[in-house]
């Protein structure tokens, strides 16, 4: 059967869809000798692909699903020069691995790990707007004119950009004047969090990911990974199906008393 190149490609772990478009475009592949344009197709079963001069197998690799709870001092990616750890050193695969839901540096919590190129590409496209749901330690309690920014959304200095709306509550007291905060978004700029705490005055002290989409973080330990089940695998098929291209949120809908600060416990 013949499918689009990239979606072919993207199964065999060469990038996401749009990466091997990129690919097409640069005129890095051939079928059957002929080099193709993006838009064509091809039947992976039958027709000969090379990629770089590389013949792509007939069948793609089994799809492997990782969840894994990133310590802090771990990189997200392994575009680096300075040998730092890498989330892709946990887990026991040799293959290439896509790292859903990249955290930075110092943050930690849930990353999906998966070859699934389709299914990781679905998962991080900001046009779907999936949520991420986080665990945040301020270092004072927010009040009312903090939460209800953040809330709305905030303007970032750095590029004058407003942040989408937010689900923000007061989860919990820490030690001290820390607070625990829970926030749920549907978007994930660079470092977004902490600057978000940094324009309104709340000093981000740690981050923890605790949910993307329908995958919880659970009781995994830190460092710890596990294979999903295969529930879970078919639960995100199913997410991903059936989302829709994000619309705008109105920024009203988190001034409502259902969304107002939680006491705190």
């Amino acid at each position: 059967m013949e499918e689009r190149l990239q979606k072919i490609m993207a199964s065999h772990n060469l990038g996401s869809r749009r990466d091997c478009e990129v690919i097409i475009q640069e005129g890095r592949v051939k079928v059957n000798g002929q080099v193709v344009r993006l838009g064509d197709k091809a039947d992976a079963g039958i027709d000969r692909i090379e990629v770089d001069g590389k013949v792509l197998p007939k069948n793609s690799p089994d799809k492997v699903y990782f969840a894994l709870n990133k310590p802090q001092g771990v990189l997200s990616d392994d575009d680096d020069t300075e040998n730092r750890p890498t989330v892709f050193q946990f887990v026991p695969y040799e293959g290439h691995l896509f790292s859903v839901g990249r955290l930075d540096f110092d943050s930690e919590g849930l990353i999906l790990l998966t070859n699934d190129g389709e299914l990781a590409n679905h998962l991080t496209h900001p046009r779907y707007g999936h949520e991420k749901e986080y665990m945040v330690l301020v270092g004072r309690e927010p009040d009312t004119k903090q939460l209800g920014a953040w809330r709305r959304g905030v303007v970032l200095p750095e590029d004058g950009e407003r942040t989408q709306p937010a689900k923000v509550f007061i989860e919990k007291k820490g030690a001290g004047n820390n607070v625990w905060l829970r926030i749920i978004m549907s978007e994930g700029k660079k470092r977004q969090i902490r600057k978000v705490g940094a324009a309104i005055g709340l000093p981000v002290l740690r981050i923890v990911r605790v949910r993307i989409g329908n995958l919880l973080l659970g009781n995994l330990k830190e460092g710890k990974w596990r294979a999903l089940t295969a529930s879970e695998v078919d639960s995100l098929k199913k997410l991903t199906a059936h989302a829709k291209v994000k619309k705008p949120i109105n920024p009203r809908r988190f001034t409502t008393p259902k969304y107002k600060k939680r006491a705190i416990n």
